[in-house]
């Protein structure tokens, strides 16, 4: 009897929603709206019915219609969705509304609670403990591993001169690496394995909760079970899981068996770690807090699984775009070499130093970062009742912050699809909104690696500029963007590397 009640209500309730998907099909999404300060779309049953690609172009298309932030009701809940800078200030630069909303709850079960998706007390906490582990100091031992990994990169590309080349997997190699190495304190390589693995399982995890934070009686558990979407999903989490915990069990052998961190204070009685045998990495840092009786193995473990995708995944993204916006723009490459030129002048290796001279670069990684923000979007609560432009939000209500919108903003970037790295010339961004480029975020919530991130992307860019000229397949304008956890397209991003001849 409950089976056959809970099947007939099941079918009701796919009839309801085959009704409303073929009421709204065919019409305009954009339809229902009010026309006041702050334009309210009025239902979200139009992205229920959407795939990734189609509700990256919807939000896209809400910003060009409105030319303004707005308010969207999505299944009786009302949200503050924001594309203009003048609003991302308000929000991003209060010390009050710092909490992520329950929309990353659908992320929980595969990053837990860690330094992105925690808040309050827990997130002032890890912050705090894992603020050193991006010292100064500390990016110079850093910059070792990232020429080593460029150099491998650089010996990759070589092979492949000439020939069509999809950079994605070639770049998410590259930062997995990387991120592993430096933070993690443990070589792919030595676990036997490249990462594909973890790559790819992080594409899949990406579509299953993307696709269950849209359609939202996918919400509830027992549908989500029945779909026969929570086993697939959740052998995805295991394999990811694995993944990291090797990393783990690995490093904290040799932290157990090698005591070779020493704590040093830094001219501001910062404590920061140093090994005298070997490299630092930032997973040590949480080991060292865990003797400590500060983090336990959970933590340990929700803070691995967050950097190891944060620190890999989005640094691929930024390094595909900017070699694919290069590949359009050989002027910048040749000034760019000019500069790599200039800087490393009868010199046989590059410092830290040296690469933190590189301003050229650097406005050239900050146009791409504007231009295809590896993070497009993140999302807040307001954490007490807020009246902006005569509109009263409630406390817990959501955030939409559109990064992606936001670097479009006409106020500061005229012609925003222009790639021109001289927008951040300090002449040209002197007066602008300090809200206006978020790609690291911003406020009291601002990516802790940023720094970590430039400084290897500045190498991986020197060691291929200093090889190769960079040739283009892909056009931008055949970009074909999909919604996910950090910026990707759905067609691959192509290109020809041919040899400097020096």
């Amino acid at each position: 009897m409950i089976i056959f009640v809970t099947s007939s209500l099941m079918i009701l309730f796919l009839l309801l929603i085959w009704k409303i998907r073929h009421s709204i099909y065919n019409s305009d999404p954009l339809r229902n709206f009010s026309k006041t300060a702050t334009p309210l779309l009025r239902h979200g049953f139009d992205l229920a019915f959407m795939n990734r690609e189609q509700l990256f172009a919807y939000t896209r298309a809400c910003a060009e219609k409105f030319k303004k932030s707005y308010r969207r009701s999505l299944f009786f809940v009302t949200t503050y969705s924001i594309v203009r800078a003048k609003d991302a200030e308000k929000i991003l630069g209060s010390s009050k509304h710092i909490d992520k909303s329950d929309i990353y709850k659908i992320i929980h079960p595969f990053l837990n609670t860690g330094l992105l998706t925690s808040g309050g007390e827990k997130w002032h906490t890890r912050r705090r403990m894992l603020t050193p582990a991006f010292h100064f100091n500390i990016l110079k031992e850093f910059c070792e591993i990232f020429k080593e990994e460029g150099d491998k990169l650089i010996e990759l590309i070589k092979t492949k001169c000439g020939q069509t080349v999809n950079i994605i997997p070639i770049s998410t190699q590259f930062t997995l690496n990387t991120i592993c190495e430096s933070a993690m304190g443990v070589k792919l390589s030595d676990l036997g394995n490249d990462g594909i693995i973890y790559r790819n399982n992080i594409y899949k995890i990406g579509k299953f909760m993307v696709h269950r934070l849209i359609q939202p009686w996918l919400h509830f558990d027992f549908i989500y079970t029945l779909f026969g979407y929570q086993k697939e999903f959740q052998r995805l989490l295991k394999s990811a899981h694995d993944f990291t915990q090797t990393i783990i069990d690995k490093r904290r052998k040799e932290f157990k068996s090698n005591h070779y961190m020493t704590m040093i204070k830094d001219e501001n009685e910062n404590i920061y770690m140093s090994s005298k045998k070997k490299r630092y990495a930032m997973m040590d840092t949480l080991l060292q807090a865990q003797s400590e009786g500060l983090i336990d193995d959970e933590g340990i473990r929700e803070e691995t699984d967050t950097f190891t995708f944060e620190g890999h995944d989005t640094g691929s993204a930024c390094m595909s775009f900017t070699l694919l916006l290069l590949a359009h723009h050989p002027e910048v490459q040749d000034k760019l070499f000019e500069e790599i030129q200039e800087v490393s002048y009868r010199k046989n290796d590059l410092t830290l130093e040296d690469f933190n001279k590189m301003n050229y670069m650097e406005r050239v990684l900050k146009e791409s970062l504007r231009i295809y923000p590896p993070v497009h979007f993140i999302s807040r609560k307001f954490n007490e009742d807020v009246t902006i432009d005569e509109i009263t939000y409630k406390k817990n209500s959501i955030i939409e912050i559109y990064i992606y919108d936001i670097h479009r903003d006409p106020a500061y970037f005229p012609d925003p699809e222009k790639f021109d790295p001289d927008r951040f010339l300090p002449e040209n961004s002197y007066e602008r909104n300090n809200f206006a480029f978020v790609a690291f975020s911003a406020g009291m919530r601002n990516c802790i690696g940023q720094r970590f991130a430039m400084l290897e992307l500045k190498v991986m860019l020197t060691k291929i500029i200093q090889n190769f000229k960079i040739h283009p397949i892909t056009k931008r304008q055949d970009l074909i963007f999909i919604s996910d956890l950090v910026l990707r397209t759905k067609n691959p991003i192509e290109m020809k590397f041919e040899q400097r001849k020096i």
